[in-house]
């Protein structure tokens, strides 16, 4: 995105287009709200330094979700919501991510708060975050067909009934004995 003839940058863009000029594609500053549209494959390098550099100092990575856009290609938009509590500023970036080869690098290693942000992105969109520690669905079940939040996931689709699972016996027992002494007297 351009700015305007006599408008400046905003020093946290500036300073991340200047040390990425390759990964940076476009970005937008409107009233404090910062906006970096960047490449999928720097994504780790990109937010590694946006946490290390001591006059950027997001050591905070509020959320990670996505955007589908269908019938766009890309089809998907990973963004990251990041924040300084040393120095009070925001910054969102957003990585376009092709339907056919949904992934881009897990954030993990750099906020270890990712862990269960991106676990929800894939559950609910499908993309993939590479080198996730432990990548498996968090809100449905492991038959779930499907992921809820793609914009042309049938809203009437019918989901394979699963059965009760089996529990250990020694869990079942620890659970009751938990109750037990929680709620035994009422019993």
């Amino acid at each position: 995105m351009s700015l305007a003839v006599g408008a400046q940058e905003d020093p946290i863009l500036t300073r991340l287009r200047e040390r990425f000029p390759d990964a940076v594609l476009a970005t937008h500053s409107f009233r404090g709200d910062l906006a970096a549209q960047v490449g999928r494959d720097s994504i780790v390098e990109l937010c590694t330094f946006l946490r290390d550099d001591p006059a950027l100092a997001f050591d905070f990575l509020m959320d990670v979700t996505a955007v589908d856009y269908v019938g766009s290609v890309p089809r998907f938009e990973v963004v990251y919501h990041l924040y300084s509590l040393e120095r009070n500023h925001r910054l969102r970036l957003k990585a376009r991510v092709p339907e056919d080869d949904a992934r881009i690098a897990s954030v993990v290693r750099v906020w270890r708060g990712a862990d269960w942000l991106e676990r929800e992105t894939y559950d609910m969109y499908g993309i993939r975050f590479e080198g996730h520690p432990n990548l498996r669905r968090i809100y449905l079940y492991e038959e779930f067909q499907g992921h809820p939040l793609r914009k042309d996931y049938p809203k009437e689709k019918r989901q394979p009934l699963v059965g009760r699972r089996e529990v250990e016996a020694a869990q079942a027992r620890r659970q009751e004995e938990r109750e037990g002494e929680r709620y035994g007297r009422w019993q």
